[in-house]
């Protein structure tokens, strides 16, 4: 129990209510898997660097307690996603990438410089404890150094995860949700960002810096999440309407169903 409650604080800021409700089922739910919660911390003490890396984002542990990731996970799925990706970036990166990834810094890719008023468009990789719902990285069109304005949430796992009928066994990067920006002028920035990217949309250009992050990390197959694969299944609006259709995106840019 005691174990349970320091990994709680790191991850929890008990000064806020509903974060102290979280911490407190946390802790239920890791009394009630003790052991795949010690097989985890076992795999996190396998190594320095990946004991570094576990140091420096706890919210792994959280993030197998609770139904992230994609819609219906279970807790032995998120335990293998959340360990072979640990298992892939510590194989493949250095620790200075890790301790950025990991850390509190961003790693950067890309800039463009879009005018006086909006600053500069930065194409970044980072994992963001607030997208840990859907993702354990991240790739990011921010502007400014703090508007985030498109940005695709994924993980790398093995291609069998979830029983993919041609699986090989290799890596894979899995897309847990892509998100636009959340301001009051999105529209106004994304015509000026569209019309700078000599009229490629947003939405299409973090697809493509993510399918360069893929190559780049020697990833030969991306998952996509579904409409009805994501996370939380609630992204309908009061009309019903999607606020992103998924499959209607991933088919556009060449996806299979």
């Amino acid at each position: 129990m005691t174990e349970f409650v320091e990994l709680g604080k790191k991850i929890y800021r008990l000064n806020n209510p509903r974060e102290a409700h979280r911490f407190a089922v946390f802790i239920a739910r890791c009394c009630l898997h003790p052991g795949k919660i010690a097989e985890l911390k076992n795999f996190f003490s396998g190594s320095e660097i990946l004991s570094e890396m576990a140091e420096n984002y706890p919210f792994f542990y959280e993030q197998v307690t609770r139904a992230f990731f994609f819609h219906r996970s279970t807790f032995d799925e998120r335990m293998k996603l959340v360990k072979e990706n640990a298992e892939f970036f510590s194989e493949t990166m250095n620790r200075d990438f890790l301790r950025m990834l990991y850390g509190e810094k961003t790693i950067d890719l890309w800039k463009l410089a879009i005018d006086e008023n909006f600053g500069d468009l930065e194409l970044i990789l980072r994992a963001e404890p607030g997208q840990r719902k859907e993702s354990l990285a991240s790739v990011m069109l921010r502007l400014n150094g703090k508007i985030n304005v498109y940005q695709i949430m994924f993980w790398i796992a093995r291609d069998d995860l979830t029983g993919f009928s041609d699986a090989t066994g290799d890596f894979a990067m899995w897309i847990g949700a892509i998100q636009g920006p959340n301001v009051e002028n999105a529209r106004e920035l994304i015509k000026k960002i569209t019309k700078k990217s000599q009229a490629y949309r947003t939405k299409n250009l973090i697809l493509y810096a993510a399918r360069a992050v893929a190559r780049s990390l020697g990833v030969k197959k991306i998952f996509a999440v579904t409409n009805e694969g994501y996370y939380a299944n609630n992204h309908i609006r009061r009309d019903r309407k999607l606020k992103v259709n998924f499959a209607d995106l991933w088919q556009e840019s060449g996806g299979t169903l």
